[in-house]
């Protein structure tokens, strides 16, 4: 499906926005934010159809930030993996405006009752995020399914083309500094 995922230069003739911003305001782990940044910008141009601009904002935190994002705008109790606030409703199609909050903490509690790692719980929370700007809905078992599948199918996809676990490193580069 892909050669590779590469960003590749988009087309410098096009109105539509082409812009990730990534906000770490969480302390438990150490994110390489350029390379989730990256990853985003795959997602987006590379493995979703149709996709001619972006707007996203991924708000990494933890789970006390969290908890106070849910309450304030879902009423709900308590934290969660990840909030979508979109941007874009009513002009679906081919642009993805909006935000997303994830839950580090939440990403690194669900990564050992998944048996797999925080990073790539954290990409499944970009990718689950990203769905649903998309119109993708989980709120029916049908509707879950689906939106699981492609969770899935995209993951494997974005693993494919990036070390995630390169996300929780701090490049000996850096470390110097």
């Amino acid at each position: 499906m892909i050669a590779d995922c590469r960003l590749r230069i988009a087309d410098l003739k096009t109105s539509s926005p082409r812009l990730v911003r990534v906000f770490n305001r969480q302390k438990s782990r150490k994110i390489q934010v350029a390379i989730l940044r990256k990853i985003a910008r795959c997602l987006l141009e590379d493995l979703l159809p149709k996709v001619s601009g972006y707007e996203l904002a991924i708000h990494l935190v933890g789970a006390e930030e969290m908890a106070r994002v849910n309450m304030t705008f879902l009423q709900h109790e308590g934290s969660t993996d990840v909030i979508t606030f979109d941007y874009g409703e009513g002009k679906r199609g081919k642009t993805v405006e909006g935000e997303l909050y994830i839950s580090v903490d939440d990403a690194v509690v669900q990564s050992k009752e998944f048996h797999t790692t925080w990073q790539s719980e954290l990409v499944r929370y970009v990718v689950h995020g990203v769905l649903h700007l998309r119109g993708h809905d989980d709120l029916k078992p049908a509707a879950r399914r689906v939106m699981k599948r492609e969770e899935n199918r995209l993951l494997k996809e974005l693993s494919k083309c990036f070390a995630l676990g390169k996300l929780g490193r701090v490049e000996y580069a850096a470390q110097r500094k």
